[in-house]
């Protein structure tokens, strides 16, 4: 590409609250430029570029002052988003992040997996019969809280006061987070104690279930403190619930929208994990990620100052023409990796969860709703940043 300055660059009105990842807009400014300037930095629009920016050694995560930069200068959840594992770098980083992996192993999650779907099919015995539902109030709300139930030991029926909850606590990612502050504290005090509950109750019942093992990760105190712990634990509750809920949501929708994709997955069942992969490529709920430039660097000719922000558009990336020629939705075809869990030092550390849990979900749905329509108004959120259906009115025909 050859040189150009930063003016010549398209423009994206990202804090519009019109403002939509999937416009003609985006795609216009992918065609003409690898980048586009925003109202909060720069945006990366085409694969390639996104896979190597996810990984370049001098970017950070960039999502680490959100906070400061609402407004908000102390209190548990400012306190907690900055000392979590999402917000470090480096050896904390690397710390952290080898003291959880033995609780978010695959070999944790194929022992879940009957209890995912004894979870989805409870679920859909609820509303099979009458042939109609709200799929996010009726399924994937009480499955994404009730997957976090079943990881953390926590009976099924406590799922919607822990969904209340981490719902509260995640008014702090939205533009209202100084107006809201005191809910989103009750909310993060109240995750806090429920985290220091299952400790103790661990430490009094040593087990290998997944707070189990990250109290035995606890023992050598200088590896994972105690206030590690427990905001290791936090973080799994609160990102479990509400990307899962989302993501499924989206699903349904894609699915709705390509309904012969949906009556070959009920006849091809083993088709489930490509699809959720294939939807997570197409519709993902995480529609970007963010970084920040640690130092001055420069990239494909352009030069990128120390304290940049760079969205990185896993959305308009994972649609690239160039990498993807035929970029519709097809569960059978054999794509290069998504975006969806990140990338790099930071890629999702819950992404066996995640990918495990709706798995098991669109396996049974597929094969117990045939034809699955909208019924009534969607209420979608922003398509941008972290989107999904608020409501999805479906009807469909019980198998």
């Amino acid at each position: 590409m050859t040189q150009e300055t930063l003016a010549e660059a398209p423009y994206l009105d990202v804090a519009d609250p019109t403002f939509s990842i999937r416009s003609q807009a985006v795609l216009d400014a992918r065609e003409a430029s690898w980048y586009a300037r925003t109202n909060y930095g720069i945006a990366v629009l085409r694969y390639d570029d996104v896979m190597k920016l996810l990984r370049h050694p001098k970017l950070r995560q960039g999502s680490y002052r959100w906070p400061e930069l609402s407004g908000v200068h102390g209190g548990l959840f400012a306190r907690w988003w900055g000392a979590m594992l999402l917000s470090q770098e480096g050896e904390t980083h690397s710390r952290l992040r080898r003291m959880a992996n033995p609780a978010f192993s695959p070999k944790l999650i194929t022992e879940l997996r009957p209890k995912f779907q004894a979870l989805a099919d409870k679920l859909i015995d609820g509303f099979a019969a009458k042939g109609e539902c709200d799929f996010i109030a009726e399924f994937t709300e009480p499955y994404a809280t009730g997957v976090i139930c079943d990881l953390l030991g926590l009976p099924f029926e406590t799922w919607r006061e822990l969904a209340d909850i981490a719902a509260e606590m995640g008014l702090a990612l939205g533009v209202t987070f100084k107006q809201d502050l005191a809910t989103v504290e009750a909310a993060t005090a109240r995750l806090l104690k429920y985290a220091e509950d299952l400790v103790a109750l661990k430490r009094a019942n040593p087990s290998d279930d997944f707070v189990g093992m990250l109290v035995q990760a606890n023992a050598d105190k200088s590896q994972l403190s105690d206030q590690e712990l427990l905001d290791m634990i936090v973080l799994a509750i609160f990102g479990g619930i509400d990307t899962t809920r989302n993501q499924l949501g989206l699903a349904m929708a894609t699915f709705i929208e390509h309904p012969e994709q949906w009556a070959l997955l009920a006849e091809q069942p083993d088709l489930a994990r490509a699809a959720v992969e294939e939807v997570m490529r197409v519709r993902p709920t995480v529609t970007w990620v963010t970084r920040e430039a640690t130092e001055d660097f420069t990239y494909n000719d352009l030069p990128i100052k120390a304290g940049t922000t760079i969205h990185l558009f896993s959305q308009s990336a994972t649609s690239d023409p160039a990498v993807f020629p035929e970029p519709g939705f097809d569960i059978t075809a054999e794509r290069k990796p998504h975006f969806g869990f990140g990338g790099g030092a930071h890629h999702c550390l819950g992404h066996f969860i995640a990918r495990g849990d709706m798995t098991e979900a669109l396996k049974l749905l597929a094969q117990r709703l045939k034809n699955p329509r909208f019924n009534g108004e969607v209420k979608w959120l922003a398509d941008s940043g972290n989107t999904g259906a608020i409501t999805l009115p479906i009807a469909f025909d019980p198998a």
